[in-house]
């Protein structure tokens, strides 16, 4: 029996001294955070919010087995913020993907339905097809070709970990989402752990179900702290425990409507990643301590130019000859 099939569905009820004590936690850890960031230049507070959407586009297609190009999610989402960027080629789809984030964290306030929605899913999939395979884009599966099922293992020895409900009630169970996203009052970081998990359970779209969730969550947890800009990496957090993730989503889906569990485990995963934003900004927080340090100084454009590639990463020994062709000098 999944969740879905339970008579008071779509009622979901927990524990509330143990989520309640974890949300006070992760509140605090976002208070932290934030205010850290607050005593940063415009400059450095953009480059940060650059590193961490990079991050939680890649992470959150890397959950799903797809590798980005680096430089072209990040040349996209620069361009689109405004600061400079690589000019690079960069593909349709990964366009796309940029998009459908930046929608849902600079406009985190505004209504989610279908239409918004289904033009998140077009924005992902510019060519109609999902790997080799042509999908249905910009719409509510159909289930023309059988029931939306989880499977795993080889063609013929699948397991099917996971069946979705029926193509025919996607309209008015989603509605019932969209309802709760907008209107319910609870709180937005508690709410973002049961619309994640309430998206996938509806599973209404024929592939990228799992980004678009991981998408609500980062719309929800924007709205949580009531700003656009993203200091952390939730999917980053996720990535790394990523079995335990598709096991936790298992174990709720067939259980009742009791989802302590997940929440704990979600709430969990998001103090990781609010802590480990040290980590993922420690490149552009370290060259703002030294810039900071040393702003009194005379660099000329060469040394800054050269200083900045350093801490962005320069890749390989770094000689006079590497120096003469970067700076253009002899």
């Amino acid at each position: 029996m999944y969740i879905y099939q339970h008579e008071n569905w779509p009622h979901f009820i927990w524990d509330q001294t143990r989520v309640l004590t974890l949300l006070a936690q992760v509140k605090w850890a976002q208070g932290l955070l934030l205010g850290k960031m607050q005593n940063l230049g415009l400059e450095i507070k953009g480059k940060a919010q650059l590193q961490s959407l990079t991050e939680e586009i890649l992470k959150s297609n890397q959950i799903e087995g797809q590798l980005l190009n680096v430089q072209q999610v990040r040349s996209s989402i620069a361009r689109k913020l405004g600061m400079p960027a690589e000019d690079i080629p960069v593909s349709r789809d990964i366009e796309g993907t940029v998009d459908m984030m930046l929608d849902a964290t600079q406009y985190y306030n505004a209504p989610v339905n279908k239409k918004r929605l289904c033009a998140w899913h077009k924005h992902m999939f510019t060519s109609g097809k999902s790997g080799w395979y042509a999908i249905q884009t910009g719409c509510y599966r159909d289930d023309k070709l059988g029931p939306m099922q989880v499977v795993s293992d080889p063609m013929g020895m699948e397991k099917v970990h996971y069946q979705a409900p029926d193509a025919s009630v996607l309209d008015g169970e989603m509605e019932k989402l969209f309802d709760f996203v907008n209107n319910d009052k609870t709180d937005n970081v508690i709410k973002a752990g049961i619309i994640h998990l309430w998206f996938v359970i509806l599973h209404p779209f024929d592939d990228g179900n799992g980004r678009i969730a991981r998408a609500l969550t980062e719309l929800l947890l924007a709205r949580s702290e009531n700003r656009p800009t993203r200091f952390y990496s939730m999917s980053s957090a996720i990535e790394k425990e990523r079995k335990m993730y598709y096991k936790q989503l298992e174990i709720t889906q067939r259980g009742d409507l009791d989802i302590t569990e997940w929440l704990v485990w979600f709430l969990e995963i998001l103090e990781k990643a609010i802590k480990n934003a040290d980590v993922l900004l420690k490149t552009t927080l370290d060259k703002a301590k030294f810039w900071g340090k040393h702003q009194s100084e005379s660099f000329n454009e060469r040394q800054s130019k050269m200083l900045n590639m350093l801490f962005d990463g320069f890749k390989g020994h770094l000689t006079s000859t590497k120096w003469a062709i970067i700076c253009k000098c002899s």
